[in-house]
């Protein structure tokens, strides 16, 4: 088997597995139509930007997390099928076939998951659309701590990333359904213009990852400055961020 070097936070080396199948481009259509119904029926969506997306070819998605909505909020209104890396404890009862069906991908985050790095690698061999919390997990979504998996992403699959900050999710809850932005309420989703993350030297190294990291960092970053500046909105950073590395 041929190998491939892919270094996460811990520097370890992945194996890649060719006959892993990558998810359903019909799928992730559908969870799109999906996604756009319940979106706009239970809150008033506000898009941004929606036309710097490429409309082809492989694009990883780079979102900001504060809230569990955000991504079904990125899959509704994207201007394509999206395929979220999404951690494995999401994936209970019914919600497990049902997030596979529409082209989802799980994630083991308490291991080097080769089958998930597989098959998200597929998603953008095929031209598709990747989407990404590149903070790892639901935290204060300011992109501040970024781990090292967009980066190899970005550069493995020679895709360009958008910066996608999703704003109001986590300003307030409802008061008939506890954690869930009110019904009705406008959640803003800001699209900004796509970049590279490599330095063009095709380097897939510990080092290259690094600096490429460090850019993508002052990307995102200062794409959410400029959502924010656009949207009028201050979000409350007040919940502490959960660490946990998808590609370690």
């Amino acid at each position: 088997m041929r190998r491939h070097p892919r270094r996460g936070e811990a520097g370890r080396e992945v194996s890649e597995a060719p006959s892993v199948q990558a998810p359903s481009v019909r799928g992730a259509d559908v969870g799109r139509r999906i996604g756009v119904g319940l979106m706009y029926g239970f809150w008033k969506p506000r898009v941004l930007g929606a036309w710097k997306v490429p409309a082809t070819g492989p694009v990883i998605f780079a979102v900001n997390h504060s809230h569990n909505i955000d991504g079904p909020m990125v899959m509704g209104v994207a201007p394509r099928p999206t395929h979220f890396l999404i951690k494995k404890e999401a994936f209970i009862g019914p919600l497990d076939p049902f997030l596979l069906a529409i082209g989802q991908l799980k994630v083991d985050r308490d291991t080097t998951d080769r089958t998930a790095i597989t098959r998200a690698l597929g998603v953008l061999q095929n031209g598709g659309a990747l989407g990404i919390f590149p903070e790892g997990t639901r935290g204060e979504g300011d992109f501040a701590s970024l781990r090292a998996g967009l980066a190899y992403f970005a550069v493995r699959g020679d895709a360009p990333i958008v910066p996608v900050a999703v704003l109001g999710s986590s300003e307030k809850s409802s008061r008939l359904i506890k954690g869930l932005p009110p019904l009705r309420s406008r959640v803003d989703v800001v699209f900004g213009d796509p970049f590279e993350a490599g330095d063009g030297s095709g380097r897939r190294t510990r080092k290259a990852l690094d600096e490429a990291t460090v850019r993508i960092q002052k990307q995102l970053t200062a794409h959410l400055e400029n959502a924010r500046r656009l949207t009028g909105r201050r979000e409350d950073a007040g919940r502490p961020a959960e660490h946990w590395a998808t590609l370690e």
